[in-house]
């Protein structure tokens, strides 16, 4: 039993870690997009912030719904089912279109949306400049998340990890180039960071599928040799695993944008603290959510192999793993506040020294959740791995909406505690969701092991 737990934990971490790493350089991107943006001015950060959400939220949700091959694909690898492999693939690639289509049209059409939303009307023209280029990027994004989950849950991280690296570095060249018109190129600006995203996606694309094609390993599962065919009962399978996961994406998502508008209801100082508490809190997570990613492959390929034991020992690494490497991240956080707000303001300036006092405050409450959070994003995945995506829907729903905000609102404005009380919200509400999910796959995997 000692040396079986040893194996999944250690299994768990070498797949785990390409993965972590891909979505901290996928982090890096979008903190590369935002230095950039800061280039053109501060109406251009402004404007180019709030295009880059849209866009994140919208190609997040779609992603989760796609990446729903990643659980699918590993049952069938454990159970050595070839073929099942490749049609759940294809369907997924035609899933990716489908929703990619509908997903580009309405960002290409975003101008009456912003206005009717009460944008800036200073801002709405770069906003829509800047959709326009990225929403190119869509569709090969949204293709890149299925080939991704093909690729991760035949356990071959590494080359996903070596792909998205290149994909940063096309994004950064591409940024500098288009924005500033090198090379005897347009000076494109705003504009030119959005097709330098659309350009990252279009590159991952192609080398993924060049991968794919060319590895000896891969060739068995011939997912790209044009014979698609739409299986309507493969599909539902798909959208009742993955449609979920989108409604729990975005409320996860609603969770921290509704949280940053009331906070800009308190002052420029708060905003600007939560942003750096934010920011702070973002780039740490990324780290368990690749382990999360990671434990879905492994449990899923646990039950195709019908090891219920397997399966929750690979699930309980995983949660162990984030939940580990996150209260490392705590201590860290809790050691060097000051040295952290430093790395994005100059501390010795009495200009800014309401917002650092107020950002160490929001650190130690970031701190305490991000324990929290790497366990319930790694028990998400965990169940993820088992198929389980409804009960987690709404207990995300109960937890981020109905408990984290509610009490974030209460604590803030009626308690008085102002973006601490909002904060301290956030952390209640994680702590819930850690809690019950992972007593949910707890409860789960034990059935399995003992009917």
């Amino acid at each position: 039993m000692k040396s079986k737990w040893l194996m999944e934990v250690q299994t768990c971490f070498w797949l785990s870690l390409p993965l972590a790493t891909a979505q901290v350089l996928q982090a890096a991107t979008g903190f590369v997009d935002t230095v950039m943006m800061g280039m053109l001015g501060s109406q251009a950060i402004a404007a180019g912030g709030l295009g880059a959400m849209v866009f994140g939220g919208l190609l997040l949700a779609g992603a989760a719904i796609v990446a729903a091959v990643s659980p699918m694909v590993a049952e069938a690898y454990g159970a050595g089912m070839k073929g099942r492999i490749t049609a759940v693939v294809q369907q997924g690639l035609i899933w990716a279109i489908a929703l990619g289509i509908p997903l580009t049209l309405l960002l290409r059409h975003m101008e009456s949306i912003l206005y009717g939303l009460g944008q800036s009307p200073d801002l709405i023209p770069m906003m829509v400049v800047y959709l326009k280029a990225v929403s190119w990027g869509m569709i090969p994004g949204l293709l890149v998340v299925v080939l991704r989950s093909f690729v991760s849950a035949l356990s071959k991280p590494r080359p996903v990890m070596l792909i998205v690296m290149l994909g940063t570095v096309i994004n950064i060249v591409a940024n500098y180039t288009l924005m500033f018109g090198l090379f005897g190129l347009p000076r494109l600006g705003m504009a030119g960071i959005g097709y330098a995203s659309t350009l990252s996606f279009w590159g991952m694309l192609l080398l993924l599928i060049g991968y794919i094609l060319y590895d000896r390993d891969l060739q068995p599962y011939p997912i790209l040799d044009g014979s698609f065919r739409f299986d309507v009962n493969l599909s539902r399978e798909l959208i009742q695993i993955g449609l979920p996961l989108g409604v729990l994406s975005l409320v996860e998502i609603g969770m921290f944008t509704l949280t940053s508008f009331l906070v800009g209801l308190l002052g420029t100082v708060p905003l600007a603290a939560h942003r750096i508490a934010l920011q702070t809190a973002a780039l740490t997570f990324m780290v368990p959510m690749g382990i999360g990613l990671g434990t879905t492959v492994q449990v899923g390929q646990r039950l195709g192999q019908k090891d219920a034991l397997g399966m929750r020992l690979a699930g309980f690494a995983g949660i162990g793993l984030g939940g580990v490497f996150m209260l490392l991240m705590a201590i860290a956080i809790w050691l060097m506040p000051q040295t952290i707000v430093s790395l994005y303001l100059d501390v010795q300036d009495p200009a800014n020294q309401e917002v650092v006092a107020l950002s160490i405050r929001l650190l130690m409450v970031a701190a305490i959740f991000q324990i929290v959070d790497g366990v319930q994003v790694t028990a998400t995945g965990a169940l993820r791995g088992m198929q389980d995506t409804r009960i987690p829907m709404i207990i995300g729903i109960i937890s981020y909406w109905g408990i984290g905000l509610t009490s974030g609102y209460l604590l803030g404005f009626r308690f008085g505690m102002g973006s601490v009380g909002l904060w301290l919200g956030l952390a209640i509400g994680l702590l819930f969701a850690a809690l019950v999910l992972t007593w949910r796959f707890a409860r789960a995997s034990r059935v399995r092991v003992n009917p």
